[in-house]
């Protein structure tokens, strides 16, 4: 069978790479998508899904067992052959994406899994455009509004997941020189917006978690911040935006932040989920520095559900400029799903499955 395009996918099947690949899955498109050896049954079974979801042929998926921090990502050589002559686009999404993850993992995975990414888009005969899934934290502890066109800083980093993805960041930007790329930096990702579908609760849910627990006196003392914004973006959003900018010429060599361009303070955040679960605001905000103090005591997890590594995201001001993606985006009728519009389809979601 003869292909209009094919598409070469890592991270697959987590939760955004399978969803992208549903929204670019047509009978004309052929995909490689790169799994470890332990996620191919879990892999083969979301091929089906989508396959029976898009009406496309089963055939037009192909497992390829490997790993991007092998050399030459592990495909065996035949295999990579293939690959390398017939792949016209690549989507780099897979990344450890744990806020708390190691040293050792975070550097093999993020960098030097980008480092053997990259290696392997050189070597693509008939490449047309590299998409690389960043993310708006390279801003490290940066404050104030981070620019799309910036990215060197020495501000220093929260984690090594912050860490690894700006220092992978900065490897695919030296290759915009000999490549057609775009990167694409979501904020923090969270469920569909219609349906509330996520794989994962971090995030915003371990305040939707915190609350879910006795609403009507847990709403009372708001612990958010009333200065410091948590940029959320519903999925759909992030993937409609990355499937219209892979394909838009005028998104070479761009970098993106696919971010609400007015996202809600902590403050706001905590009463507009109070509000959907009771009707009520909150009533009493604790000073700050309280707040903070008492969130990265040794007690505040096992109430909170809040761990640690997540509590700096609630105190740190910033602001993720986002006039690049309002200028390619607009034109395509892609706008962020404003947070008070969908909040309750995640909160019907997380009571329907309160375990994932």
């Amino acid at each position: 069978m003869l292909f209009r395009e094919s598409i070469f996918v890592t991270g697959f099947p987590g939760f955004i790479a399978s969803r992208l690949v549903e929204r670019l899955a047509s009978t004309e498109t052929q995909f490689f998508l790169l799994v470890q050896p332990h996620f191919v049954e879990r892999a083969m079974d979301e091929i089906e899904s989508i396959s029976e979801v898009t009406d496309t042929p089963l055939e037009n998926y192909v497992i390829v067992e490997g790993d991007i921090t092998q050399p030459r990502l592990g495909i065996e050589p035949d295999d990579f052959e293939t690959i390398r002559y017939e792949t016209t686009d690549i989507f780099h999404l897979a990344a450890a994406y744990d806020l708390a993850v190691a040293k050792d993992v975070a550097f093999s995975v993020n960098l030097e899994g980008t480092k053997n990414v990259n290696e392997f888009a050189r070597t693509v005969t008939d490449l047309k455009r590299y998409n690389y899934i960043s993310t708006c934290y390279v801003a490290g502890k940066r404050e104030g509004t981070i620019l799309e066109t910036e990215l060197e800083h020495d501000a220093g980093f929260r984690n090594y997941y912050e860490e690894t993805k700006y220092l992978a960041e900065m490897e695919v930007e030296r290759l915009k020189k000999e490549l057609a790329i775009t990167i694409h930096r979501p904020s923090v990702v969270v469920g569909d917006s219609k349906t509330g579908e996520t794989a994962k609760y971090d995030g915003i849910y371990y305040l939707i978690k915190y609350l879910m627990k006795a609403p009507s006196v847990l709403r009372l003392l708001n612990v958010g911040n009333e200065k410091v914004r948590l940029n959320l973006v519903p999925v759909d959003f992030v993937v409609e935006a990355i499937v219209a900018l892979s394909r838009d010429a005028k998104a070479v060599g761009k970098t993106v932040a696919i971010a609400d361009p007015s996202p809600l303070t902590t403050e706001e955040l905590f009463d507009v989920i109070a509000e959907d679960l009771t009707g009520r605001r909150s009533e009493f905000h604790p000073p700050v520095k309280l707040a903070n103090w008492f969130l990265n005591t040794p007690i505040s997890p096992p109430i909170t559900g809040l761990p640690h590594s997540g509590v700096p995201y609630f105190f740190l001001s910033q602001l993720y400029d986002t006039s690049v993606a309002n200028e390619l985006l607009n034109k395509h009728g892609i706008v962020c799903p404003r947070f008070p519009d969908y909040v309750g389809h995640l909160l019907d979601f997380v009571e329907e499955n309160p375990t994932l």
